[in-house]
């Protein structure tokens, strides 16, 4: 697991590779993350945005961005956390992730930026 703070917000990434939705010889590799997003600050925030960086081990890069994550825009209170799952593909067996999620603070309306500190998506056998 990887973790990061920023602005009093910690965001925590865990990675599991799906082998069940994997289809190696067309190049098609899936990997799940779950993402804890935690408020350690004093103030309710709301996520509104995400923005991803994606690499592929052959050099590929992919952004995406969007409104909130998975569907949603959820505010977190204090000491309260957001945990979501998602998916990404790769055309290989090895890559990266990070990013930036907008929150806005609910007291002052101010927008600021978390990172979505960089994890690795790869297949286990790589690891023998």
């Amino acid at each position: 697991m990887v973790a990061q703070i920023t602005e009093g917000v910690k965001v925590s990434v865990e990675t599991i590779y799906q082998p069940e939705y994997s289809n190696p010889a067309n190049e098609h590799f899936m990997f799940a993350y779950k993402i804890q997003i935690e408020n350690l600050g004093n103030y309710a925030v709301q996520l509104l945005r995400r923005h991803w960086q994606i690499f592929d081990s052959n050099g590929t890069k992919r952004e995406v961005e969007g409104e909130g994550v998975v569907g949603l825009q959820p505010v977190i209170e204090p000491g309260e956390f957001h945990e979501y799952v998602s998916g990404c593909n790769l055309r290989t067996d090895m890559g990266t992730m990070q990013g930036a999620y907008q929150m806005k603070r609910l007291v002052d309306d101010e927008i600021f930026d978390v990172s979505i500190p960089e994890f690795s998506l790869i297949a286990p056998y790589k690891l023998n």
